[in-house]
């Protein structure tokens, strides 16, 4: 009998010698993607094909003794989209149709399983009859492991710069998921998967959050919400949700630390006479003292200024002086600037 091989590893997107976490992992990622309840009508049936692949990768590759088996095809899975099973391969059955009389095998397997597991596996693995294998028996583990806390979730925000110097509330939509009502968080529903989580234990939903973000937070600083992470199962408490802040880009400041920098436009003249400039801080306007004879560059500073840091202290302010030419200089004004270039330059 010559069937289309199936490459589990493939349609899991894992390596060969993947972990047992790194195919739950990636069943369950691929499961959310495929379920065809998230999917509009005109695109459910190839979910539908989608979804039973991968449960069936899951359903092998996630039993010791079936991923076993499986492996033993050795160099034999490149050989094509045709598999033949041959007698000789080490104490491996293929069942074919006549070891489940006339029916043949759709008679038999009614959980969507390929041709070529059911050659494989033989009828009890396809049924989830057969001891360990099949989801029954991981159902049955689940039962018995006790309360799980929920699982921690991180996500992002982003906020301005004087959002994270204030603080503020944000209402935030957060999109996670709620125990299954069908099964309970197993995953599992009767010998096979749950079909309406597909086998996640969890159903996809949304909600809003009121979030409170203190004054003095920091790029990469992170925001815990106590109990607003994956649902736990047997009555245990849920998980976290921590939120990694994000700061937008700021058109005037920059934020170094707890010091802020910030550059202001100064005249030549004020420059070599010294003056009172405005500078704009997160408090607001003040008034810096420009001393005589400043040279563009150097760096003035304004004490406390900055952002909150450890034990309610504040960073300062640096404020980086730059000299330019007004643009709209007068006719006397260039005159002035005229003479002072003849005189510096007789002096020469």
């Amino acid at each position: 009998m010559s069937v289309k091989f199936q490459d589990y590893y493939e349609i899991l997107g894992v390596d060969r010698n993947a972990s047992d976490k790194d195919i739950k992992g990636a069943y369950r990622k691929l499961a959310r993607k495929w379920h065809p309840d998230l999917h509009p009508a005109g695109e459910k049936e190839k979910a539908e094909e989608q979804f039973k692949k991968i449960n069936e990768a899951y359903e092998v590759l996630s039993d010791p003794e079936k991923r076993k088996r499986y492996d033993q095809l050795g160099s034999r899975w490149k050989e094509g989209q045709d598999f033949q099973g041959q007698p000789d391969m080490g104490g491996v059955h293929f069942y074919t149709s006549e070891d489940f009389g006339a029916g043949g095998f759709e008679s038999v397997f009614e959980g969507g399983f390929s041709d070529f597991f059911k050659m494989f596996f033989g009828e009890g693995a396809a049924a989830g009859q057969t001891g360990r294998t099949g989801s029954a028996g991981r159902a049955g583990r689940t039962a018995q492991r006790g309360p799980v806390k929920g699982k921690d979730v991180e996500s992002e925000i982003e906020l301005s710069l004087e959002e994270a110097y204030k603080g503020v509330t944000r209402s935030l939509r957060i999109s996670g998921g709620s125990v299954c009502s069908n099964c309970g968080g197993t995953g599992t529903s009767g010998h096979g998967f749950c079909a309406q989580c597909g086998g996640t234990g969890s159903t996809p939903d949304e909600k809003t959050l009121e979030v409170r973000v203190p004054a003095g937070v920091k790029e990469g600083s992170r925001i815990r919400l106590k109990g607003q992470g994956g649902e736990g199962l047997g009555g245990a408490p849920k998980g976290d949700l921590f939120l990694k802040v994000r700061l937008k880009p700021h058109p005037v400041f920059k934020l170094k630390g707890d010091d802020l920098e910030v550059d202001a436009v100064i005249r030549p003249d004020q420059a070599v006479f010294g003056d009172r400039i405005p500078v704009q801080t997160l408090d607001g306007q003040v008034n810096l003292k420009v001393p005589p004879g400043t040279r563009s560059g150097n760096k003035l500073r304004l004490r406390g200024k900055g952002f909150p840091g450890k034990n309610k202290t504040r960073g300062d302010q640096y404020v980086r002086l730059v000299i330019d030419t007004p643009p709209d200089l007068s006719e006397e004004e260039k005159s002035l600037y005229k003479q002072l270039y003849e005189l510096r330059k007789g002096g020469e």
